[in-house]
């Protein structure tokens, strides 16, 4: 990746995921066209702290919708989660195809 500006794009994808609705790591690294980069993303998320505006890091999992990290993170993400209205089970994203959103379907820079 010879694009030193990637995790602010990264973040830039992540600000536009609306409340109670989740994305995965791969479909960011998709649509910014690096589709191998979602171990990128990932560390994105967990160096977003410092960030503004806030990144919510929370509202990004990975495929299959688990909540991924460290364990004491997990915990954090899952509340935030849950107090936007999407349901966690075991640090699973219950009904995550209904909540996924897709930033190649949802974001158009026409």
């Amino acid at each position: 990746m010879d694009d030193p500006n990637f995790f602010n794009h990264i973040y830039e994808v992540t600000r536009q995921i609306p409340a109670g609705r989740v994305t995965s790591y791969g479909a960011i690294a998709k649509f910014l066209g690096s589709p191998n980069y979602s171990r990128m993303v990932g560390r994105a998320m967990g160096e977003c702290g410092k960030a503004k505006p806030p990144v919510p890091y929370h509202r990004v999992v990975n495929s299959t919708g688990h909540l991924t990290g460290d364990p004491s993170a997990a915990t954090r993400r899952r509340e935030l989660l849950q107090e936007e209205g999407v349901s966690v089970k075991e640090d699973k994203i219950q009904n995550f195809k209904k909540v996924f959103w897709d930033p190649s379907k949802e974001i158009n820079y026409e």
